[in-house]
Protein backbone atom coordinates (compact mmCIF):
# COMPACT_ATOMS: atom_id res chain seq x y z
CA UNK A 1 0.00 0.00 0.00
CA UNK A 2 1.19 3.32 -1.04
CA UNK A 3 1.20 6.04 2.25
CA UNK A 4 0.37 9.63 1.53
CA UNK A 5 3.63 10.78 2.41
CA UNK A 6 4.64 8.44 -0.29
CA UNK A 7 2.48 9.65 -3.03
CA UNK A 8 3.87 13.35 -2.22
CA UNK A 9 7.04 12.07 -2.88
CA UNK A 10 6.29 10.11 -6.12
CA UNK A 11 4.09 13.65 -7.01
CA UNK A 12 7.63 15.41 -6.43
CA UNK A 13 9.28 13.17 -8.72
CA UNK A 14 6.65 13.41 -11.22
CA UNK A 15 7.69 17.44 -11.12
CA UNK A 16 10.76 16.95 -11.89
CA UNK A 17 11.09 13.72 -14.18
CA UNK A 18 13.27 11.95 -11.90
CA UNK A 19 14.87 8.89 -13.29
CA UNK A 20 15.57 7.36 -10.83
CA UNK A 21 12.31 6.96 -9.72
CA UNK A 22 11.94 4.71 -13.45
CA UNK A 23 10.17 1.39 -12.08
CA UNK A 24 9.41 2.11 -8.88
CA UNK A 25 5.50 3.74 -9.72
CA UNK A 26 3.20 4.52 -12.60
CA UNK A 27 1.30 7.10 -12.21
CA UNK A 28 -2.83 6.71 -13.17
CA UNK A 29 -4.32 10.45 -14.44
CA UNK A 30 -7.55 10.45 -13.42
CA UNK A 31 -8.94 13.26 -16.52
CA UNK A 32 -7.18 11.41 -19.37
CA UNK A 33 -7.69 7.58 -18.05
CA UNK A 34 -3.92 6.72 -19.05
CA UNK A 35 -0.99 5.89 -16.90
CA UNK A 36 2.54 6.96 -17.27
CA UNK A 37 6.27 6.58 -16.47
CA UNK A 38 7.62 9.29 -14.00
CA UNK A 39 9.37 10.62 -16.47
CA UNK A 40 6.40 10.95 -19.08
CA UNK A 41 6.95 14.66 -20.75
CA UNK A 42 3.04 14.97 -20.86
CA UNK A 43 1.96 18.34 -19.16
CA UNK A 44 1.91 17.44 -15.59
CA UNK A 45 -1.60 17.02 -13.61
CA UNK A 46 -2.57 18.50 -10.62
CA UNK A 47 -1.83 15.99 -7.30
CA UNK A 48 -5.90 15.53 -6.71
CA UNK A 49 -6.27 13.77 -10.30
CA UNK A 50 -3.50 11.19 -9.87
CA UNK A 51 -3.57 7.76 -8.39
CA UNK A 52 0.16 5.87 -7.67
CA UNK A 53 0.60 2.34 -8.68
CA UNK A 54 3.16 -0.14 -7.71
CA UNK A 55 2.80 -2.13 -10.92
CA UNK A 56 1.68 -1.55 -14.58
CA UNK A 57 -1.00 -4.50 -13.26
CA UNK A 58 -2.44 -2.37 -10.89
CA UNK A 59 -2.63 0.52 -12.96
CA UNK A 60 -4.29 -1.62 -15.97
CA UNK A 61 -6.86 -3.09 -13.32
CA UNK A 62 -8.14 0.28 -12.32
CA UNK A 63 -9.15 1.12 -15.76
CA UNK A 64 -5.88 3.54 -17.03
CA UNK A 65 -4.61 2.50 -20.63
CA UNK A 66 -0.69 3.05 -20.94
CA UNK A 67 0.02 6.62 -22.38
CA UNK A 68 0.73 6.84 -26.08
CA UNK A 69 3.71 9.79 -25.00
CA UNK A 70 6.13 7.72 -22.76
CA UNK A 71 4.47 3.92 -23.78
CA UNK A 72 5.17 3.24 -20.10
CA UNK A 73 5.03 -0.89 -21.23
CA UNK A 74 6.82 -0.55 -24.65
CA UNK A 75 9.00 1.99 -25.13
CA UNK A 76 11.55 1.11 -27.68
CA UNK A 77 14.39 1.87 -25.32
CA UNK A 78 13.58 -0.26 -22.42
CA UNK A 79 11.99 -3.31 -23.97
CA UNK A 80 12.43 -5.61 -26.33
CA UNK A 81 10.43 -5.51 -29.99
CA UNK A 82 8.72 -8.84 -29.05
CA UNK A 83 7.56 -7.10 -25.90
CA UNK A 84 6.61 -3.76 -28.35
CA UNK A 85 4.72 -5.75 -30.89
CA UNK A 86 2.49 -7.53 -27.70
CA UNK A 87 1.33 -4.29 -26.34
CA UNK A 88 0.29 -3.02 -29.64
CA UNK A 89 -1.48 -5.91 -30.91
CA UNK A 90 -3.68 -5.95 -27.30
CA UNK A 91 -4.38 -1.92 -27.76
CA UNK A 92 -5.22 -2.83 -31.44
CA UNK A 93 -8.16 -5.39 -29.53
CA UNK A 94 -8.42 -5.02 -25.99
CA UNK A 95 -10.94 -7.42 -25.51
CA UNK A 96 -9.19 -10.42 -27.14
CA UNK A 97 -8.65 -13.60 -24.68
CA UNK A 98 -5.59 -14.87 -26.23
CA UNK A 99 -5.07 -18.14 -27.49
CA UNK A 100 -2.44 -20.37 -29.07
CA UNK A 101 -3.53 -19.32 -32.44
CA UNK A 102 -3.11 -15.75 -32.29
CA UNK A 103 0.66 -16.15 -30.82
CA UNK A 104 1.02 -17.87 -34.00
CA UNK A 105 -0.48 -15.15 -36.32
CA UNK A 106 2.44 -12.85 -34.72
CA UNK A 107 4.97 -15.10 -35.28
CA UNK A 108 5.69 -14.90 -31.52
CA UNK A 109 6.53 -17.90 -29.05
CA UNK A 110 4.29 -17.97 -26.48
CA UNK A 111 6.51 -19.16 -23.75
CA UNK A 112 8.83 -16.53 -24.68
CA UNK A 113 6.44 -14.01 -24.17
CA UNK A 114 5.36 -15.24 -21.04
CA UNK A 115 9.74 -15.28 -19.91
CA UNK A 116 9.88 -11.81 -21.29
CA UNK A 117 6.73 -10.20 -19.92
CA UNK A 118 7.45 -11.68 -16.42
CA UNK A 119 11.15 -10.65 -16.33
CA UNK A 120 10.48 -7.21 -17.04
CA UNK A 121 6.72 -6.52 -15.40
CA UNK A 122 6.33 -9.39 -12.84
CA UNK A 123 3.54 -10.87 -14.46
CA UNK A 124 2.92 -12.88 -17.55
CA UNK A 125 1.58 -11.28 -21.07
CA UNK A 126 -1.70 -13.42 -20.44
CA UNK A 127 -1.96 -11.58 -16.99
CA UNK A 128 -1.34 -8.21 -18.88
CA UNK A 129 -3.50 -8.94 -21.54
CA UNK A 130 -6.63 -9.96 -18.64
CA UNK A 131 -6.09 -7.05 -16.99
CA UNK A 132 -6.10 -4.60 -19.58
CA UNK A 133 -9.32 -6.43 -20.40
CA UNK A 134 -10.74 -6.69 -17.23
CA UNK A 135 -10.04 -2.62 -17.07
CA UNK A 136 -12.55 -2.24 -19.61
CA UNK A 137 -14.98 -3.58 -17.14
CA UNK A 138 -13.73 -2.10 -14.20
CA UNK A 139 -14.00 1.41 -15.71
CA UNK A 140 -17.50 1.60 -15.37
CA UNK A 141 -17.67 -0.05 -12.26
CA UNK A 142 -15.26 1.71 -10.71
CA UNK A 143 -16.97 4.77 -11.39
CA UNK A 144 -20.38 3.58 -10.11
CA UNK A 145 -22.58 4.63 -13.13
CA UNK A 146 -24.13 2.59 -15.66
CA UNK A 147 -23.04 1.61 -18.91
CA UNK A 148 -22.87 4.47 -20.86
CA UNK A 149 -22.02 5.51 -24.48
CA UNK A 150 -18.05 5.33 -24.45
CA UNK A 151 -16.13 8.06 -25.91
CA UNK A 152 -12.22 7.72 -27.56
CA UNK A 153 -10.99 7.81 -23.51
CA UNK A 154 -12.61 3.99 -23.45
CA UNK A 155 -9.87 3.08 -26.10
CA UNK A 156 -12.37 2.19 -29.08
CA UNK A 157 -13.54 4.22 -31.82
CA UNK A 158 -17.11 3.27 -31.13
CA UNK A 159 -19.42 3.07 -28.22
CA UNK A 160 -20.43 -0.46 -29.55
CA UNK A 161 -16.95 -1.30 -29.37
CA UNK A 162 -16.92 -0.90 -25.91
CA UNK A 163 -20.16 -2.78 -24.82
CA UNK A 164 -19.11 -5.38 -27.00
CA UNK A 165 -16.05 -5.80 -24.35
CA UNK A 166 -17.83 -4.78 -21.17
CA UNK A 167 -20.68 -7.65 -21.91
CA UNK A 168 -18.07 -10.71 -23.02
CA UNK A 169 -17.04 -10.22 -19.25
CA UNK A 170 -20.08 -8.81 -17.13
CA UNK A 171 -22.41 -10.68 -19.31
CA UNK A 172 -24.85 -8.70 -21.68
CA UNK A 173 -25.53 -5.13 -22.67
CA UNK A 174 -27.67 -4.03 -20.27
CA UNK A 175 -30.32 -2.68 -22.60
CA UNK A 176 -30.96 -5.97 -23.46
CA UNK A 177 -31.62 -7.15 -20.06
CA UNK A 178 -34.87 -8.16 -18.30
CA UNK A 179 -34.70 -5.80 -14.77
CA UNK A 180 -35.26 -8.72 -12.24
CA UNK A 181 -32.03 -10.44 -14.11
CA UNK A 182 -29.49 -7.97 -12.91
CA UNK A 183 -26.75 -8.14 -10.56
CA UNK A 184 -25.27 -4.93 -9.30
CA UNK A 185 -21.24 -4.37 -9.09
CA UNK A 186 -19.06 -2.03 -7.19
CA UNK A 187 -15.62 -0.35 -6.65
CA UNK A 188 -14.30 -0.73 -3.04
CA UNK A 189 -11.41 0.91 -1.77
CA UNK A 190 -9.77 -0.47 1.04
CA UNK A 191 -6.00 -0.34 2.68
CA UNK A 192 -5.59 -3.57 1.20
CA UNK A 193 -6.24 -2.71 -2.69
CA UNK A 194 -9.46 -2.48 -4.42
CA UNK A 195 -12.30 -4.67 -4.35
CA UNK A 196 -15.36 -5.75 -6.34
CA UNK A 197 -18.77 -6.22 -4.53
CA UNK A 198 -21.37 -8.09 -6.48
CA UNK A 199 -24.83 -8.52 -4.87
CA UNK A 200 -28.63 -7.76 -5.63
CA UNK A 201 -30.64 -5.79 -3.25
CA UNK A 202 -30.96 -8.66 -0.55
CA UNK A 203 -27.66 -10.49 -0.63
CA UNK A 204 -23.89 -10.29 -1.71
CA UNK A 205 -23.17 -12.79 -3.78
CA UNK A 206 -19.28 -12.12 -4.30
CA UNK A 207 -16.52 -9.90 -3.25
CA UNK A 208 -12.83 -9.90 -4.15
CA UNK A 209 -9.47 -8.28 -4.48
CA UNK A 210 -9.53 -6.55 -8.04
CA UNK A 211 -6.39 -7.79 -8.69
CA UNK A 212 -7.17 -11.78 -7.85
CA UNK A 213 -6.06 -13.97 -10.17
CA UNK A 214 -9.06 -16.39 -11.76
CA UNK A 215 -11.28 -13.35 -11.27
CA UNK A 216 -12.81 -12.89 -14.63
CA UNK A 217 -13.67 -16.58 -14.45
CA UNK A 218 -15.07 -16.43 -11.04
CA UNK A 219 -17.40 -13.43 -12.20
CA UNK A 220 -18.75 -16.09 -15.52
CA UNK A 221 -19.72 -18.72 -13.22
CA UNK A 222 -21.68 -16.39 -11.01
CA UNK A 223 -23.52 -14.74 -13.74
CA UNK A 224 -24.17 -18.16 -15.47
CA UNK A 225 -25.60 -19.55 -12.40
CA UNK A 226 -27.25 -16.77 -11.54
CA UNK A 227 -28.81 -16.23 -14.92
CA UNK A 228 -27.99 -12.71 -14.71
CA UNK A 229 -25.65 -9.91 -16.23
CA UNK A 230 -24.05 -7.33 -13.76
CA UNK A 231 -23.73 -4.01 -14.12
CA UNK A 232 -22.41 -1.03 -12.40
CA UNK A 233 -24.37 0.20 -9.30
CA UNK A 234 -25.06 0.16 -5.76
CA UNK A 235 -27.78 -2.13 -3.37
CA UNK A 236 -28.61 -2.61 0.38
CA UNK A 237 -26.07 -5.28 0.27
CA UNK A 238 -23.31 -3.63 -1.35
CA UNK A 239 -23.81 -0.16 1.05
CA UNK A 240 -23.78 -2.61 4.17
CA UNK A 241 -20.52 -4.48 3.39
CA UNK A 242 -18.99 -1.20 2.26
CA UNK A 243 -19.55 0.10 6.07
CA UNK A 244 -18.68 -3.04 7.90
CA UNK A 245 -15.86 -3.54 5.81
CA UNK A 246 -14.53 -0.05 7.07
CA UNK A 247 -15.10 -0.49 10.34
CA UNK A 248 -13.54 -4.05 10.29
CA UNK A 249 -10.13 -2.24 8.73
CA UNK A 250 -10.44 0.26 12.01
CA UNK A 251 -10.04 -2.83 13.97
CA UNK A 252 -14.00 -1.98 14.90
CA UNK A 253 -15.97 -5.13 13.78
CA UNK A 254 -15.44 -8.62 14.25
CA UNK A 255 -18.37 -10.30 12.51
CA UNK A 256 -20.00 -9.48 9.35
CA UNK A 257 -23.89 -8.88 9.49
CA UNK A 258 -24.29 -8.20 5.89
CA UNK A 259 -26.57 -11.09 4.21
CA UNK A 260 -24.36 -13.15 2.33
CA UNK A 261 -25.48 -15.67 -0.66
CA UNK A 262 -23.46 -19.45 -1.16
CA UNK A 263 -23.04 -20.78 -4.36
CA UNK A 264 -21.68 -24.17 -4.02
CA UNK A 265 -21.89 -27.73 -3.68
CA UNK A 266 -23.16 -28.33 -0.70
CA UNK A 267 -19.74 -29.76 0.78
CA UNK A 268 -18.65 -26.15 -0.06
CA UNK A 269 -21.35 -24.70 1.69
CA UNK A 270 -20.60 -26.79 4.71
CA UNK A 271 -16.52 -25.46 4.43
CA UNK A 272 -17.67 -22.44 4.49
CA UNK A 273 -19.76 -22.58 7.41
CA UNK A 274 -17.25 -23.94 9.15
CA UNK A 275 -14.96 -21.11 8.20
CA UNK A 276 -17.16 -18.58 9.83
CA UNK A 277 -16.90 -20.28 13.21
CA UNK A 278 -12.78 -19.57 13.59
CA UNK A 279 -12.40 -16.97 15.95
CA UNK A 280 -10.99 -13.83 14.48
CA UNK A 281 -7.11 -13.23 15.13
CA UNK A 282 -7.19 -17.67 15.66
CA UNK A 283 -6.14 -19.96 13.15
CA UNK A 284 -6.86 -23.79 11.71
CA UNK A 285 -5.08 -26.45 9.29
CA UNK A 286 -6.89 -27.88 6.85
CA UNK A 287 -6.69 -31.06 8.41
CA UNK A 288 -8.16 -29.29 11.68
CA UNK A 289 -10.96 -28.35 9.64
CA UNK A 290 -12.18 -31.34 8.07
CA UNK A 291 -11.91 -33.02 11.18
CA UNK A 292 -14.44 -30.26 12.66
CA UNK A 293 -16.70 -31.41 9.73
CA UNK A 294 -16.35 -34.87 10.85
CA UNK A 295 -14.48 -35.43 7.34
CA UNK A 296 -10.85 -36.39 8.62
CA UNK A 297 -9.53 -37.65 5.32
CA UNK A 298 -11.19 -34.72 2.88
CA UNK A 299 -8.47 -32.37 3.92
CA UNK A 300 -7.61 -31.64 0.43
CA UNK A 301 -11.55 -31.35 -0.69
CA UNK A 302 -11.44 -28.87 2.29
CA UNK A 303 -8.45 -26.69 0.79
CA UNK A 304 -10.16 -26.74 -2.72
CA UNK A 305 -13.42 -25.84 -1.28
CA UNK A 306 -11.10 -22.73 0.94
CA UNK A 307 -10.32 -21.84 -2.57
CA UNK A 308 -13.28 -21.40 -4.13
CA UNK A 309 -14.87 -19.04 -1.84
CA UNK A 310 -16.19 -15.98 -3.61
CA UNK A 311 -16.76 -13.96 -0.33
CA UNK A 312 -12.90 -13.14 0.83
CA UNK A 313 -12.07 -11.30 4.10
CA UNK A 314 -16.18 -12.42 5.16
CA UNK A 315 -16.20 -16.04 4.76
CA UNK A 316 -12.21 -16.23 6.51
CA UNK A 317 -10.60 -18.65 4.33
CA UNK A 318 -7.30 -16.24 5.13
CA UNK A 319 -7.82 -18.28 8.95
CA UNK A 320 -6.90 -21.27 7.41
CA UNK A 321 -2.81 -22.05 6.96
CA UNK A 322 -0.74 -25.29 6.66
CA UNK A 323 -0.13 -28.19 9.22
CA UNK A 324 3.14 -26.77 9.32
CA UNK A 325 2.71 -23.65 10.82
CA UNK A 326 3.17 -21.96 7.35
CA UNK A 327 0.74 -19.69 6.20
CA UNK A 328 0.07 -21.78 2.64
CA UNK A 329 -1.85 -20.35 -0.30
CA UNK A 330 -4.24 -17.40 -0.32
CA UNK A 331 -6.52 -15.79 -3.63
CA UNK A 332 -5.61 -12.36 -2.56
CA UNK A 333 -1.91 -12.98 -2.03
CA UNK A 334 0.49 -13.92 0.99
CA UNK A 335 1.01 -10.45 1.87
CA UNK A 336 -2.47 -10.20 2.40
CA UNK A 337 -3.05 -13.18 4.20
CA UNK A 338 -0.28 -12.28 6.54
CA UNK A 339 -1.60 -9.09 7.17
CA UNK A 340 -5.19 -9.91 7.91
CA UNK A 341 -4.44 -12.84 10.24
CA UNK A 342 -2.05 -9.87 12.17
CA UNK A 343 -4.78 -7.65 11.85
CA UNK A 344 -7.32 -9.56 13.87
CA UNK A 345 -5.34 -10.85 16.50
CA UNK A 346 -4.88 -7.30 17.50
CA UNK A 347 -8.31 -6.87 17.80
CA UNK A 348 -8.59 -9.71 19.79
Amino acid sequence: MITDKKKREYYQALLAKKTEYEGLFFVGVKTTGVFCRPTCPARKPKFENCEFFENAQQALLASYRPCKRCQPLSHPNQVSKLIQKLVKAVEEDPERRWKDQDFEELAVDASTARRQFKKRFGMTFVAYARARRMGLAMKQIRGGDAVIEAQLSTGYESSSGFRDAFARIMGASPSKLDESRILRAAWLDTPLGPMIAIADEEALYLLEFVDRRGLEREIERLRKKCKSAIIPGNTKAISSIEKELELYFKGELKEFKTSLLFLGSPFQKHVWTELLKIPPGETRSYAELAKAMGKPTAYRAVAQANGANQLAIIIPCHRVINTNGELGGYGGGITRKNWLINHERKMR
